[in-house]
């Protein structure tokens, strides 16, 4: 599974289940781009939120799953989720689970933003959203987890690599780092610093 998903720039990611195609926070999407069977927005910054990159691969049945606030901006079929709340569109289970930073205010757990465990092909994948390290993750399976590791918004490259090693997935892949903030430098150190294999994926256009 972890060859079915490409690292888009910043923190959006594409999954391709075999039968689904599935996008997370879509941002700066080429003209062209292969259309989504599900999106997934984690909370409404606009790196993550762009209502012209959704429309760019919106299809007239694609699902739309996404945090409150953004939901309500979308309208339509979109849906709200909160934090425990479990979809399943077609094979593909969702799972919406908290993201928020502890000592930070550009991430209040009051807000009720989102990551996402993607299960599909018999993997789940943990999506952290915009997160710092959280009791959460304690509680949390998983076979991938997809971390930011830019720092100043979310967790540092060493706080990432903590919170991965501390689940143990068979592979991490760092985000959030060499466009608006962070650098390819903290996805290095994500890797040298994690005791779980990292696949720093290129970037896709």
């Amino acid at each position: 599974m972890r060859e079915n998903i490409s690292w888009l720039g910043h923190s959006s990611v594409r999954i391709r289940t075999g039968k689904q195609v599935i996008y997370i926070d879509p941002w700066k999407l080429k003209q062209g781009a292969e259309k989504a069977d599900i999106i997934l927005i984690s909370h409404s910054h606009y790196d993550h939120f762009s209502p012209g990159d959704v429309k760019k691969i919106r299809k007239e049945n694609t699902v739309i799953l996404a945090s409150a606030d953004v939901a309500a901006e979308l309208g339509g079929d979109a849906r709200a989720l909160r934090p425990g709340d479990k979809v399943a569109v077609g094979e593909t289970e969702i799972e919406a689970v908290p993201s928020y930073n502890r000592k930070k205010a550009f991430h209040p757990r009051e807000k009720g933003w989102l990551g996402f465990i993607v299960t599909a092909g018999g993997k789940r994948i943990y999506y952290g959203g915009d997160t710092d390290v959280i009791p959460e993750m304690k509680n949390l399976k998983a076979d991938i987890v997809i971390f930011p590791v830019g720092g100043t918004y979310t967790m540092t490259a060493e706080e990432a690599a903590e919170a991965a090693t501390r689940i143990g997935p068979e592979v991490a892949i760092p985000v959030h780092c060499g466009d608006l903030v962070g650098t390819m430098d903290d996805a290095r150190r994500f890797r040298e610093s994690c005791r779980v294999p990292v696949d720093v994926k290129p970037v896709e256009r």
